[in-house]
Formats: C-alpha cells, structure tokens, sequence
C-alpha cells in the first residue's frame, strides 16, 4: 500500500491519528532530582529482594491490568516509592496494601496516579 493510497484511505474513513500525550512536564519534574524515578533504585541487597516480592505479588494477581503491573517501584534504603498510571482507585489500593505489607506501613510512598476513563 503506497503512502498516498494510506492518506486517501484515512480520509475518506473520516480517521485521525491520536495526537500523542506531552509528557514535557512531567519529564521535567523527574529531571528535578526530586522525584523517586527508577534510576534512584538501590542495589543493596533488602532493596532488590523487597522490590522484587512485591512486584512478584502485583504480577501475579490476576485482577490487575496491564498498566497497575508495570507502576514503577522504587526502594531505597527500605522506603518504597509507588509511581505511574492505573486504571482504578481499587488498583492504586491494593498495590499500596501490597507494598505496605513488605515494606511497612510508614515506609510507603504513594504516587500512583488513576487514569481518566475513556469517554
């Protein structure tokens, strides 16, 4: 299919290209050095092992998307810190519970954010 045979075809069925998200201010507020991303992951050995049981235990529960298993955990030096988009208010729960269960309930930050439904 040639590129011109493409464009007539989207248009002629009325179909855009969803415009992709700016992430620009978020980047920038990761480029701050204040926010926990997933470079400020520690290699001690507690770190390591308390990320991996409870990335373990969200993967394995079959009740929660795609998105809610791939939210970014980060530990450092036992603090855990909970980043990236869900799909729900009951996944962002839960994977707090899940966290908090390894890694205490003071030791926890929670910034999962929920997305907004589609229309």
């Amino acid at each position: 299919m040639t590129y011109k045979l493409l464009i007539a075809f989207t248009v002629a069925a009325g179909l855009t290209f969803a415009q992709p998200p700016d992430n620009t201010k978020r980047n920038q507020q990761d480029r701050s050095g204040s926010t926990e991303t997933a470079d400020k992951q520690s290699n001690a050995k507690h770190d390591l092992e308390l990320t991996r049981m409870i990335r373990r235990e969200i993967t394995n529960d079959a009740q929660m998307s795609t998105y809610a298993k791939n939210v970014k955990i980060v530990a450092k030096d036992g603090k855990v810190t909970l980043r990236g988009p869900v799909n729900t208010q009951e996944e962002k729960m839960a994977i707090e519970t899940i966290a908090k269960k390894h890694a205490g309930d003071a030791s926890v930050e929670n910034l999962i954010e929920v997305r907004a439904a589609k229309p």
